[in-house]
């Protein structure tokens, strides 16, 4: 097995164990709780779907990087909201923990379809060579074997056995960060040349990004300052796991793996201290 080949399969492994631990903390009842806040749903939805999308695209067309790999990286990022780590975060930042871990299942289970619709508009818009092209109808079949299913495994098992659940959550939760870790420091060593390559200029392209994602979310986030934490929180981080799967898949072993990872790890560090920073003045 090359390196690719592993890295290809600790993605998915990471990535349904995640789904179902997520599952698995959350009831259905917390779900359409959420869900009954159309409104604040389809702001979410604007900011995670169109807004960072659309900065993601405009910050590639201003920097324009020289590897025409590096765009495909980002661009898989801006289409993929739902990171598991939004509700831990919001908790952090003593923002509303609830509608976090509503937006997290929306977003994620709705990326399944919505991410590759997306890439099949927004690729084509940063360079005319088919490897930038990628086949949407892999991509929602493997979202939805390795995403989707795996998310309603968890929440069934919650809505029909919860004590089973509580009781499976702890160490779910705990095999998550260990894969995560596992798969991030495989990544890592097999494209740390390429990491250690990214220019200034890069990294001040990144931040830009993160912080008009901060921006959006707090603008759309409502009137409370509890739900736009949580909204802030929630766009800002992007799901690593699933980006991964579409870039290991379709452009393994080139820089938008790199790219992928390299903002994954910059978009959480950055949230982390944002939220460690309200968490303080909130005290």
């Amino acid at each position: 097995m090359t390196l690719e080949q592993l890295i290809n399969v600790l993605v998915i492994v990471m990535l349904v164990e995640m789904m179902v631990a997520i599952g698995l903390g959350v009831s259905v009842a917390e779900l359409i709780g959420v869900a009954k806040n159309w409104r604040f749903v389809l702001r979410a939805g604007i900011a995670n779907y169109i807004f960072v999308p659309a900065i993601t695209l405009g910050l590639l067309i201003l920097f324009h990087p020289a590897d025409p790999m590096v765009p495909a990286g980002f661009l898989i990022l801006a289409v993929c909201p739902g990171a598991p780590f939004g509700p831990p975060c919001t908790r952090l930042a003593r923002g509303d923990v609830a509608s976090a871990v509503g937006l997290m299942v929306i977003l994620a289970a709705t990326s399944a379809i919505a991410a590759p619709l997306l890439l099949q508009v927004l690729l084509p818009w940063m360079s005319e060579n088919e490897s930038l092209r990628v086949d949407a109808i892999q991509i929602v079949t493997t979202l939805l074997v390795t995403q989707l299913l795996p998310l309603c495994v968890g929440l069934g098992v919650r809505h029909l056995r919860p004590g089973l659940a509580e009781k499976l959550l702890k160490p779910a939760n705990l095999l998550s960060a260990v894969l995560g870790l596992l798969t991030i420091g495989v990544v890592l060593y097999a494209h740390f040349g390429l990491l250690m390559a990214i220019r200034l200029r890069g990294y001040v392209g990144m931040i830009a990004l993160l912080i008009a994602s901060w921006a959006v979310g707090w603008l759309l986030g409502g009137p409370s300052r509890e739900t736009r934490k949580a909204l802030t929180l929630t766009t800002s981080l992007r799901n690593v796991g699933v980006g991964l799967v579409i870039a290991n898949g379709n452009f393994a072993g080139t820089a938008a793996v790199t790219a992928t990872l390299a903002y994954g790890i910059l978009e959480i560090l950055g949230s982390l201290l944002l939220a460690s920073w309200w968490g303080k003045k909130a005290r």
